[in-house]
């Protein structure tokens, strides 16, 4: 059993940081995780992705340079570190993990977390 529990959501001035923070219980040492966002009335958005091993991670055209993700397998942790938002960034963001050999996640992983809410003022 995979469960994501995503923490560490609030409200930000635009140009501030963020991390959040992804627990993930059960198996997932050989997972891809990384990260989706969704904002009020648009698309689902890949965010970021890293591999099993840590070593390599994608991200999405518009954060790339801004956001950082990153693992800890001995605590199962999965962090997204956030610099240099913008109000566009305000989304739900949500935790995801696929048991896929590369670093990147496939449009619908098999595990999403519950979501955590960042809004970005201007």
């Amino acid at each position: 059993q995979v469960r994501l529990v995503e923490s560490e959501g609030g409200l930000v001035q635009a140009g501030g940081s963020l991390r959040l923070s992804c627990f993930a219980s059960g198996s997932t040492g050989l997972y891809a995780m990384g990260w989706f966002r969704q904002a009020p009335g648009k698309e689902r958005e890949f965010v970021a992705s890293i591999s099993w091993n840590g070593q390599f991670a994608n991200y999405g055209d518009s954060v790339q340079g801004r956001f950082t993700t990153s693992r800890d397998t001995v605590f199962n942790r999965v962090y997204l570190s956030m610099n240099d938002l913008r109000p566009e960034d305000t989304a739900v963001y949500f935790c995801a993990a696929d048991p896929t050999t590369g670093p990147q996640l496939p449009p619908s992983p098999r595990y999403w977390g519950q979501g955590t809410q960042v809004t970005v003022s201007s």
